[in-house]
Formats: C-alpha cells, sequence, structure tokens
C-alpha cells in the first residue's frame, strides 16, 4: 500500500495519465471514493493515456460507458446498483474477463464479485488536497504501484 498526496486537479490528472500508460489489456482498477474526489478525473486522464478520444462522463444512469483507443475502455460506475449480482445482467464477465482495462468506481459496493487481482485506488479529501491510497491486489498490481511510484 502506498499513499500519495495530490495538492490539484492537475497532479490528480497527471498521475491517471503516468497509470494508463502502464496498464494493458485485461488490467483492473478500482476507484472508491468520496463524491467529487477525483474518481472521474482520474478516469478522464486515464483514458487519454490509453489514446481514447471521446469526452468520459461517469456512467451513473448505464452503469457502463464502453469506449475505443489503443484498447477497449470499459468505464463502470455502480453507485446505484441494488446488489452486486446485477452486474451479471450487463455482461460483467465479459468485460471483467475481456482484452480492454475496467475502470469501477465506487468498486466497494461489488467487492464480492471482484477477480483476485486488481488494483484499488482510494481517494480521499485531505487538507486542501486529496490523498490517494494504491492498494495492489497481486503481483502485476504490485509492479505497477512500484513503477507509479517512482
Amino acid at each position: 500500500m502506498k499513499n500519495i498526496y495530490l495538492d490539484n486537479d492537475k497532479e490528480t490528472r497527471e498521475i491517471g495519465f503516468k497509470l494508463g500508460k502502464l496498464l494493458k489489456p485485461g488490467s483492473i482498477v478500482c476507484l472508491i471514493g468520496d463524491l467529487g474526489a477525483g474518481k472521474t478525473t482520474m478516469t478522464q486522464s486515464l483514458a487519454e493515456a490509453l489514446e481514447v478520444d471521446d469526452y468520459i462522463t461517469s456512467p451513473t444512469f448505464t452503469i457502463v460507458n464502453e469506449y475505443e483507443g489503443k484498447m477497449p475502455l470499459y468505464h463502470f460506475d455502480v453507485y446505484r446498483i441494488g446488489c452486486s449480482e446485477e452486474m451479471y445482467d450487463i455482461g460483467f464477465d465479459e468485460y471483467i474477463n475481456g482484452e480492454g482495462v475496467c475502470i469501477i468506481e465506487w468498486a466497494n459496493i461489488i467487492e464480492d464479485i471482484l477477480p483476485d487481482d486488481y488494483l484499488k485506488i482510494e481517494l480521499k479529501y485531505k487538507d486542501m488536497g486529496r490523498e490517494m491510497t494504491l492498494i495492489p491486489y497481486g503481483e502485476e498490481y504490485e509492479k505497477i504501484v512500484e513503477e507509479l511510484t517512482k
């Protein structure tokens, strides 16, 4: 686990972009944090690193938005689901086991169905900025966190 203090949106975007460059097909990033803590900002910059041209918005009412870039990006917002079982109705298995990158906002709601290996990022307000906590699950994500925090 690593903590990084982010002074502003610019720093959030910079680390999101750097993270995006480290991801590969099948990567899973789970974002947890209060409303407005930077989850969508992080996703937007990550998408930029993946060469996604579309404007990224939080898929609050559709649960998942799909974007094309140098690899597919699947952006989930599970804030409004009633239970994790609902994820199977939208083909969660196909997304999570596919060749794209999955970004899941409010992932704590579906923790019981997440795979064993993923990167969990918690964003919290701290002082005048944000604190980002990186929690890797699995060797691949440990390497990503190590590279990201050099």
